[in-house]
């Protein structure tokens, strides 16, 4: 879609519209406007911004990172199985996040995302094209799996998280050499959290 995000600072920005134009009464937006502001259709985003979340200070609200997960997990089946139009269920697109807490988040992640648009740029393109999207979505689904445990320790999350979002702003920026990095750091996700599980 045309106005679909084209980098991390883009995904911020609408998010900071989002917070100050919402109508709703109390202090909370729910989920699924979020979703419709960053467009249903672009999945790097769509991966990208729960994911910062979750790594932002709103990621140490109890329950807050498994919810996340969940949405990250639905966002990725769906990359796996093909689908060209997001969707997402009712009961999660219900869900709210309290406006003070998205706009730390947003006001906290500001600065990291322009330093990501420095950072990452159209490289090795290649790497972002079939079969690798989906093949990021089954890693991104394993990470899900390890966020809940690590819900117990406060902000533990944060690197199974760094790695989805290195998949969604790989995705977003059509950057390929972060999308091989982004591999890498999930596998290594994966191994040191099951190995701190196990041990």
């Amino acid at each position: 879609m045309s106005d679909s995000p084209q980098s991390a600072s883009d995904i911020i920005a609408k998010l900071g519209k989002l917070d100050g134009d919402d109508k709703r009464d109390g202090d909370a937006v729910q989920i699924g406007e979020v979703i419709k502001t960053i467009g249903g259709r672009s999945y790097g985003p769509l991966l990208l911004l729960p994911a910062l979340l979750g790594a932002s200070p709103l990621g140490g609200i109890p329950t807050v990172p498994s919810v996340l997960a969940v949405i990250i997990a639905v966002i990725a089946a769906q990359m796996v199985i093909g689908r060209t139009h997001f969707w997402l269920p009712g009961f999660l697109a219900e869900r709210t996040v309290p406006k003070a807490k998205l706009e730390s988040a947003r006001e906290t992640l500001s600065k990291p995302a322009q330093l990501m648009d420095t950072l990452f740029d159209n490289r090795l393109s290649w790497a972002t094209k079939e079969p690798m999207p989906r093949i990021a979505a089954v890693l991104v689904l394993i990470l899900c799996l390890t966020i809940a445990p690590l819900e117990l320790v406060p902000f533990a999350a944060i690197l199974p998280f760094s790695a989805i979002a290195a998949f969604g702003l790989a995705m977003t920026v059509r950057d390929g050499a972060l999308m091989l990095l982004a591999l890498a750091l999930s596998c290594t996700s994966v191994g040191l959290v099951f190995y701190a599980l196990l041990a």
